[in-house]
């Protein structure tokens, strides 16, 4: 049986942090074809998508995206505007770290075995993670947190050759009475 095994380079700088782009979080009707038309606008302005959150609001009618987004500053509040024009958008608006509470959640898979896995072990529960797999010969652990600590974690674990890394989009909720 043949297996890739993809590990991580520590020399190369970690990915963009969507908060030193932009991070936009929508509020819309729960309708086929509404991510499609709301991709399109930011196409359309050369912005990129980096990361895509969506889930079903507590009224199944609805759903919330947050996107990670990344071109022209200059561009931000005409793309806010025309999203906000889109018929199923109901609300639309950007969000930083000082106005919202930002996480994302880490997946990562290891070869570790022997007097390793102690070691391993430590890494994972000083950045408060846990295993959620474990085999003689590899490991799972699931991180959560801002992207410069799963960055940190990722680095700390990659002396153990990291077979897969998977990493969720950034989760925003705004801070106080404010609507996200």
């Amino acid at each position: 049986m043949s297996r890739t095994i993809v590990t991580t380079d520590s020399k190369l700088p970690p990915a963009p942090d969507i908060l030193g782009g932009h991070t936009l979080s929508m509020f819309v009707n729960n309708q086929p074809g509404v991510l499609m038309r709301i991709c399109q606008v930011f196409a359309r302005r050369g912005y990129n998508i980096d990361s895509l959150v969506v889930s079903q609001g507590r009224d199944p009618r609805f759903s919330r995206l947050t996107l990670g987004i990344s071109g022209d500053p200059a561009g931000l509040n005409q793309i806010v505007q025309q999203c906000e024009k889109l018929i199923d958008v109901i609300h639309c608006s950007e969000h930083n770290g000082s106005n919202a509470v930002v996480k994302e959640l880490l997946l990562v898979k290891f070869l570790v075995q022997g007097p390793a896995r102690t070691e391993a072990l430590q890494v994972i529960e000083h950045f408060g993670g846990k295993t959620v797999d474990l085999t003689e010969t590899s490991m799972i652990a699931m991180i959560h947190g801002d992207s410069d600590k799963l960055d940190a974690a990722t680095r700390l674990l990659a002396p153990f050759e990291i077979i897969e890394t998977v990493r969720t989009g950034k989760v925003v909720m705004a801070r106080g009475e404010r609507d996200t």
